[in-house]
């Protein structure tokens, strides 16, 4: 066993996983916004959306309009949900102030209920992750099946474990 070779692929390694956190801090930058890209977990907005498709959001224009897609976080959970925008209002005393009511599509209701600390509307500033402004369909579905199958993150990470370490690279 060479160490000259093994510390190569090592740093091989941390170059893969430190260009793929560069590239998401950079996308986080460019489209501001903590999570650029998120995954649809449920049915509640098909058929605009499915499950399993990759969301890539945008949050910098300044106002969201009664039919865009956002997506918001809940206080007390990491779970972003991706609705419509049903109605929006703005502030009498500052009009760049704006909140927002949401529906997923699929959903006979409105989102009331899924808010945080009984809120009635959503504030742009605080509870939008981002606008969706483009997807590409089923690609999240092996996004799903690893959070959702314990067995399969331990086979993806053997896999490349094993990888790295038989690869020539």
């Amino acid at each position: 066993m060479n160490l000259r070779l093994e510390l190569t692929k090592l740093l091989n390694l941390c170059f893969v996983f430190a260009s793929a956190y560069m590239f998401w801090e950079g996308l986080s930058l460019v489209a501001n916004t903590h999570s650029p890209i998120v995954v649809v977990l449920s049915g509640s907005m098909e058929p605009a959306f499915q499950r399993g498709d990759i969301l890539f959001l945008w949050n910098r224009n300044e106002q969201s309009k009664v039919g865009d897609v956002v997506v918001y976080e809940v206080a007390g959970k990491n779970i972003p949900i991706v609705h419509r925008v049903l109605r929006e209002h703005h502030s009498i005393a500052d009009p760049s102030k704006q909140v927002l009511l949401t529906k997923g599509d699929n959903n006979a209701g409105n989102d009331i209920p899924l808010y945080a600390n009984r809120k009635l509307y959503l504030n742009k500033q605080k509870d939008i992750v981002g606008t969706v402004k483009g997807y590409f369909p089923q690609l999240g579905y092996i996004t799903i099946w690893v959070s959702e199958n314990k067995y399969a993150k331990f086979a993806l990470l053997g896999f490349l474990a094993l990888s790295s370490l038989v690869g020539g690279e």
